[in-house]
């Protein structure tokens, strides 16, 4: 596992997103209401639709093509769709809100 730097938090508006690339995956960082930073692949499991692209409410993304609902903190879908999501561990500098993710 590498743990990578790939930005800062302030890189990312409240309930927003981010993407990066790591070999062939693409990666998603979500900052929630309450300035917590996780990241999941950009993937739903459903059709592949990009979940940076959908709405993020309370600890849930909404994918943007089916409305699918997914755990950003498990990865796992809301019932009573199923499947789950690759999630990545976040870590933040606390001293300058450097964001780092382990891969």
């Amino acid at each position: 596992m590498n743990k990578m730097l790939v930005g800062k938090v302030t890189d990312i508006d409240l309930l927003g997103s981010r993407t990066f690339r790591v070999n062939d995956t693409d990666i998603a960082l979500f900052r929630l209401s309450d300035g917590e930073v996780l990241a999941v692949e950009n993937k739903c499991p459903h059709k592949g639709g990009a979940l940076s692209e959908g709405m993020v409410c309370g600890s849930k993304v909404h994918c943007p093509l089916h409305d699918w609902r997914i755990d950003l903190h498990s990865g796992a879908v809301q019932e009573p769709d199923t499947g789950c999501v690759p999630t990545f561990n976040v870590e933040i500098d606390p001293d300058n809100g450097s964001i780092y993710v382990t891969i």
